[in-house]
């Protein structure tokens, strides 16, 4: 959704790569990259071209993707994840088996080390504030529009991923790391 407004401001690329890396590769097989079309390649984008990037990571109450998308084995592949992990496991053992709580810390975790900021944007109030976000990344407005109203189901996943949850919750709409 919101790749498909950025589109019109630039190249877009959505990725689903785990671990940021410390100095900003470029994607899949550009620049001579040999891997999944939405991981970082390894190959590093120099210093001088940073200034055209923008790191974005969109993250939202895991309970609404694990029902849409965790269900999947190619989803789980693509961010990284065994494949072979299934919804029941995760209820069963109490446990986050998807990584998801790592995935987040990986993105909004300051890091010292990185060359490039991550702009960390929360899914539930992209709606309501999309005016900041553009303001922030200096373009036009990007029109989203919400066309989902589903409440969050309460299941035994609640409790599983409360604390994330909770931390998720306590975040301003858009945080920089």
């Amino acid at each position: 959704m919101l790749c498909g407004a950025l589109k019109k401001y630039g190249s877009v690329q959505h990725i689903h790569s785990r671990y940021p890396p410390d100095k900003l590769e470029y994607i899949g097989n550009k620049n001579g990259g040999q891997t999944y079309c939405e991981w970082f390649n390894g190959i590093t984008i120099p210093e001088h071209e940073l200034e055209n990037y923008y790191v974005i990571f969109i993250y939202r109450n895991p309970i609404f993707s694990i029902h849409s998308r965790f269900t999947n084995p190619i989803h789980l592949e693509h961010i990284q994840t065994d494949r072979n992990i299934k919804l029941n496991d995760v209820l069963t053992t109490e446990k986050d088996l998807y990584k998801i709580k790592e995935f987040y810390d990986n993105y909004t975790k300051i890091n010292k080390n990185r060359n490039y900021k991550i702009y960390c944007i929360k899914y539930e109030d992209i709606f309501n504030k999309q005016n900041e976000l553009s303001n922030l990344l200096n373009i036009g407005e990007l029109n989203l529009v919400n066309k989902s109203s589903r409440k969050v189901p309460f299941s035994k996943l609640n409790i599983i991923y409360e604390d994330l949850i909770n931390i998720m919750n306590k975040n301003k709409f858009i945080m920089i790391v």
